[in-house]
């Protein structure tokens, strides 16, 4: 093997290693990434759900014996979970659901479907025409 083919392959080596590493580095960076965005979904859901449980526990009048029962969680869970979130924030998030609760639902119109505009003619409050053998039509009662 000359000195030039052993220096080429040095390199390679080299740049391979380089390679592998520069890999590694962003492969680790998205994963930090990663992590830090899925901690902060976390916690924004363990905060969400504390403040539900302070508010069902509210709006049942602390009884959580009885929501115990309607949720199926046990009702020191849902003691603990609620016990951080304060009176105030529990009243300002009721007073939203009041607020979401009184303001008129928008519906969207909605498309029918082709089974139902096909079975809709036969069971209208109308007879049924019917076509006879020599070609005009007669209701079907």
């Amino acid at each position: 093997m000359s000195a030039a083919e052993l220096r080429r392959r040095v390199r390679a080596a080299a740049a391979l290693k380089a390679k592998t590493r520069e890999m590694a580095a962003t492969n680790t960076l998205t994963a930090r990434e990663a992590a830090v965005k899925a901690a902060k979904t976390k916690e924004e859901a363990d905060v969400t759900a504390r403040e539900a449980a302070a508010v069902v526990l509210r709006l049942f009048d602390n009884d959580a014996e009885l929501v115990s029962e309607l949720l199926g969680v046990p009702a020191e869970e849902l003691e603990r979970e609620a016990k951080p979130v304060t009176a105030a924030r529990a009243k300002e998030i009721i007073e939203s659901l009041r607020a979401r609760a009184e303001r008129p639902r928008t519906t969207r119109p909605r498309k029918p479907r082709a089974d139902a505009a096909d079975a809709a003619p036969s069971t209208s409050g109308a007879p049924a025409s019917v076509v006879t053998a020599d070609g005009s039509r007669a209701d079907a009662t």
